[in-house]
């Protein structure tokens, strides 16, 4: 390129005197500014005409080459002129300058292809931009693959650019690799921890989950390939390694089907003979509830004869799993059954206790 572009300037008679190259590299300057100006106002009037398209990639596609082709032409630019710059100088930098511009070309692809996936995945995660929105977990996961394999395969097209032999790095990858695996166990625990995450599924961002092994509850915000961000219920991020789901039980209420009401509800012993009849009409109101899902479970029998009272229990699961609206159903339910124990005539027990003084009359006597 160096030498097409000297007989440019020659044929435009910019060469053959001393300080010819101080003209070229204005020159060189000059165009790598009016080309970075003239891509600036493409993309500008791109963007404008693509805006008023309902296709989203080529948005996407517009947006992430905009600042890889800007700073692309300034390295093409700038490295040229260093190229043209006093070429009688005896400089280690002048042997370097076209490795380093095609290492840095592959770097400005690189970056480019990285933005195009980070914008991908907002917009496939997103209602407002695709008809079916993907999973957030897997399309995190993907992107986080992708961008991974890129990185890899830049930084080797790099090293190989330099001189250096892509063969010898991955032996000397192969060897090192036994003495970081033992000096990183913990390491790669996590990142296994976290790729069985996104294989097993266990749980996706935005999922609520808790451990009874450990004090683990909240909300998934992020799983990274270390660490996974659950938002604790008092709004604090809680940051836990991937390696210990390995180890512990979780829970995901998030997935049940329905929440369970189970409660004990205990009448005093002088309401017996009316029992059945609270039973009865509990268990009739619980059918007929509309939160109530009559496909599950449902229970409604005398339980126990407790100390102080006969007990029954009500044991049934409500259609929704949302957590305001199921404690607003249980509120209802539990109202319900107030109202029916009062219009039998009964009521609820209360700790009490009696006591039986036999022949307590005789020993009053006797004592007078």
């Amino acid at each position: 390129m160096q030498e097409q572009l000297s007989q440019v300037f020659t044929e435009l008679g910019l060469s053959g005197y001393a300080d010819a190259w101080i003209f070229q590299v204005f020159i060189v300057v000059f165009l790598t500014m009016l080309g970075n100006f003239i891509s600036n106002r493409v993309f500008r009037r791109l963007e404008a005409q693509l805006a008023k398209t309902r296709n989203i990639w080529d948005d996407i596609l517009l947006h992430a080459a905009r600042r890889p082709i800007a700073l692309l032409i300034w390295v093409l630019g700038l490295s040229l002129a260093f190229e043209l710059a006093d070429p009688g100088a005896d400089s280690i930098l002048v042997t370097l300058v076209d490795p380093l511009r095609r290492g840095l070309v592959i770097v400005m692809i690189a970056w480019f292809l990285i933005r195009f996936i980070r914008q991908a995945e907002g917009a496939l995660v997103s209602e407002d931009k695709v008809k079916n929105p993907m999973d957030e977990t897997t399309v995190g996961a993907l992107g986080k693959l992708l961008r991974l394999s890129i990185i890899i395969t830049a930084v080797l097209v790099v090293l190989q650019t330099f001189g250096y032999s892509i063969s010898g790095v991955l032996a000397f990858g192969g060897i090192g690799g036994i003495a970081v695996g033992f000096a990183a166990k913990d390491l790669l625990a996590n990142f296994f921890g976290g790729l069985m995450i996104y294989l097993d599924r266990p749980f996706k961002v935005g999922d609520w989950v808790r451990s009874p092994d450990k004090e683990i509850e909240g909300t998934v915000e992020n799983i990274g390939w270390r660490l996974t961000c659950i938002r604790t219920f008092d709004k604090r991020p809680l940051y836990v390694p991937n390696g210990t789901f390995a180890s512990i039980s979780l829970e995901n209420p998030s997935r049940m089907t329905n929440r369970r009401i189970y409660e004990k509800i205990g009448l005093r012993y002088e309401d017996s003979s009316l029992i059945e009849g609270v039973i009865n009409d509990v268990r009739e109101m619980l059918i007929n509830h509309p939160e109530i899902d009559e496909s599950q479970t449902l229970i409604v029998n005398l339980n126990s004869f407790a100390p102080y009272s006969l007990e029954f229990f009500v044991y049934t699961f409500t259609k929704t799993t949302n957590w305001v609206h199921f404690h607003e159903v249980k509120q209802d339910v539990m109202g319900r059954i107030i109202r029916i124990v009062h219009e039998h005539g009964a009521d609820f027990a209360f700790p009490t206790q009696t006591i039986h003084l036999e022949n307590a009359e005789s020993q009053f006597e006797s004592a007078q």
